[in-house]
């Protein structure tokens, strides 16, 4: 087929009649099934058929019927005359003074509406409170009385985070003369200290044992959170009673978290990720005097030779004999698993 069509006339008789003689030409197009036209092709095909006329389109028309013609010829005229509408009421809030409602909601659990009106009013902002109450709501958050009576888990870190302290259990398959046994321990990490305290590895974390290490971490002078206010527990059936009332009795709260949210503890939860990638998953232990020496040996590297980036990518805890010598040299633990680097003054 030719690469272009006509709109025209159909028969020797009509080409007499010199109105019949003016055809609707288009150029460059393959037909190929379905024609489809693009505005500016119907713009020119529109502006001829309404010259035209229905009564002579009806005659010279064969592609499209006069009346799609027409109405496209409709709509060009009211494409004209149709401008960009103006959108009414108040104009939206920002982006950033919607974030600064909400900040200042979250941190302040007692800010009403007037309240942060006024402070964004401090900073140069002049919005209603209604405006601040309609970001709140579509933030979900609750009005000032309904949040007065809670605190968020972190103001509750911030408030209490030198005074606070994390708990957790991790186990360790070992190699006994009966086989694979597994020995539970439990642990307790100072969050801003990021210190740890071990226990004994057990294979029953018994009432007894819980018992036992709940004085050894509180009960005592020298104890691990001797002084500190809470202790975060998740919500194991292996902390006792018992261990809870020793706890209290020495002024230490528990606080469990909710369930299925380990996130609530994570620096417990990246202590037990760090020992088990760089130590236990890298070594097969046979008997529990192997266990007990590879937790001791990672704890003073832990504490002395592994830089925290939760500390700023330092050594909790720095040896004087580390600072200011000639020489390069490493120090390793568990035959080379863990490795330090640091300055002899030899």
């Amino acid at each position: 087929m030719s690469a272009s069509w006509r709109v025209g006339s159909t028969g020797s008789s009509r080409r007499s009649s010199s109105t019949s003689r003016r055809r609707i030409a288009y150029s460059g197009n393959k037909l190929g099934g379905r024609l489809r036209l693009n505005d500016d092709q119907r713009g020119r095909l529109a502006a001829k058929g309404k010259a035209l006329g229905r009564k002579l389109l009806e005659e010279v028309a064969t592609l499209v019927t006069p009346d799609i013609i027409l109405r496209w010829h409709r709509q060009l005229i009211a494409r004209k005359w149709t401008y960009p509408r103006s959108k009414t009421g108040r104009p939206p809030v920002s982006a950033e003074i919607e974030k600064l409602v909400v900040r200042m909601a979250e941190s302040n659990s007692r800010w009403g509406y007037d309240r942060i009106q006024g402070a964004l009013a401090n900073l140069g902002y002049k919005i209603a409170p209604n405006t601040v109450k309609r970001i709140l709501k579509d933030h979900g958050i609750e009005p000032a009385p309904l949040r007065r009576g809670k605190t968020t888990w972190a103001q509750f870190l911030r408030t209490h985070w030198d005074t606070l302290a994390g708990a957790d259990f991790f186990t360790t398959e070992i190699w006994t003369p009966v086989g694979l046994v597994t020995f539970y321990v439990f642990f307790v990490i100072q969050l801003k200290t990021r210190r740890v305290y071990l226990s004994t590895p057990t294979p029953n974390p018994d009432r007894v044992f819980m018992k036992q290490v709940a004085l050894d971490v509180a009960a005592f002078d020298d104890s691990f959170i001797r002084g500190y206010s809470h202790l975060i527990i998740d919500r194991d059936s292996k902390y006792t009673t018992a261990f809870r009332e020793i706890l209290k009795e020495n002024g230490v709260d528990v606080i469990p978290i909710p369930p299925k949210y380990p996130n609530c503890n994570p620096h417990a939860e990246r202590f037990v990720r760090s020992l088990k990638e760089e130590c236990l998953d890298r070594m097969i232990l046979f008997g529990r005097n192997a266990l007990e020496r590879a937790l001791r040996e990672y704890r003073l590297h832990y504490l002395r030779e592994r830089n925290h980036q939760g500390a700023d990518n330092t050594l909790l805890e720095s040896l004087p004999n580390d600072v200011g010598g000639p020489r390069v040299e490493c120090r390793e633990r568990l035959g080379g698993l863990l490795r330090y680097y640091h300055r002899s003054a030899a």
